[in-house]
């Protein structure tokens, strides 16, 4: 479970983040990959090389590493999210003549790889996404994936029974399973949602008055099922005034995730784990900057690419 949203202020820069919700014991830490990192790919054990450098949060287990989230140099940020069901990765046997990446090392190759989300939608034609076993959950997850480059430019790539598809994201929101089409369809089931206040009306000419304010907001859906949080974080960044400058832009993402942060005892899995937000974490594209907190502390963070740099051809643990 994670939901991840783009924001744009009225100076143009283009933020991007993410609720990170999961049941998974997991220990993210921020990570600096410089350019021209070499890393081996899992899968073929061929040697890969980064284009850009990058800042993004992964884990590192068992000598892999990858990454949850992250924004490269140029300005691309991206993030991986749960895609229960509907994920179905290429058979290594079947890839062709594209080159094949582990899913849970495909964030890390297009934040190495990609300047732009054009760039991007070129790119995935020539991979094949191979789904295998990553550290973390001990099993080939299923995921899908979001970007947005400086332009504001939203994608969503998806490995489905359908194939390979990268879909424009207009709306600039994801959360997990359905695919993203259906999620675009079901937005039109709350069409009357608005912020303005219901009016007085007659009932057999019985005068009937709202108990106060948000009215217009009733048919808004309150779960924290997957549709249920698109939903609301399509309707929160729709609505809410355009953050004049960089800091109106945090404040204003932060409080957005609120509406879809999930509190530790919420939601429980099948195996009865908790299934809570392990930390939310909001991308200054323009400046490449961080800005972050996690569920035991309410206290926002920052880090930066360009910040602290160092001549190290390897990633930098940031902590």
């Amino acid at each position: 479970m994670c939901t991840a949203m783009t924001l744009q202020t009225k100076e143009g820069e283009v933020f991007f983040g993410r609720n990170m919700d999961f049941s998974y014991e997991i220990d993210p830490h921020f990570f600096k990959v410089p350019k021209s990192y070499q890393w081996i790919n899992a899968l073929t054990g061929a040697w890969m090389e980064d284009d850009y450098s990058f800042i993004g949060i992964g884990q590192e287990t068992d000598g892999l590493l990858g990454f949850f989230d992250g924004v490269n140099e140029r300005g691309l940020a991206a993030a991986a999210l749960y895609f229960a069901g509907y994920a179905k990765y290429v058979e290594i046997e079947k890839q062709g003549n594209q080159s094949p990446i582990a899913s849970f090392e495909f964030l890390h190759y297009i934040l190495g790889k990609c300047a732009s989300v054009q760039e991007l939608k070129k790119m995935v034609k020539q991979v094949a996404i191979i789904g295998m076993e990553d550290p973390v959950t001990g099993s080939a997850a299923p995921l899908h994936w979001i970007a947005v480059d400086r332009t504001g430019d939203c994608a969503v790539i998806e490995q489905t029974n359908a194939g390979l598809i990268i879909f424009d994201n207009p709306i600039g929101v994801l959360a997990n399973s359905p695919d993203l089409p259906w999620h675009m369809t079901n937005l039109r089931n709350y069409m009357e949602a608005s912020p303005e206040q219901m009016e007085e009306t007659l009932w057999s000419g019985l005068k009937l008055t709202p108990f106060g304010q948000a009215g217009g907001t009733r048919v808004l859906p309150g779960g924290f099922t997957s549709p249920d949080r698109f939903v609301r974080t399509a309707y929160l960044k729709s609505f809410i005034p355009v953050p004049q400058n960089p800091m109106e832009a945090v404040v204003s993402c932060f409080h957005i995730m609120e509406g879809v942060t999930i509190p530790k005892g919420a939601v429980m899995t099948n195996h009865g784990a908790y299934d809570y937000t392990k930390y939310t974490a909001f991308i200054n594209t323009a400046t490449c900057e961080y800005f972050f907190k996690t569920y035991d502390s309410l206290q926002v963070y920052k880090a930066g690419l360009f910040e602290n740099n160092t001549d190290k051809m390897q990633p930098v643990h940031l902590g």
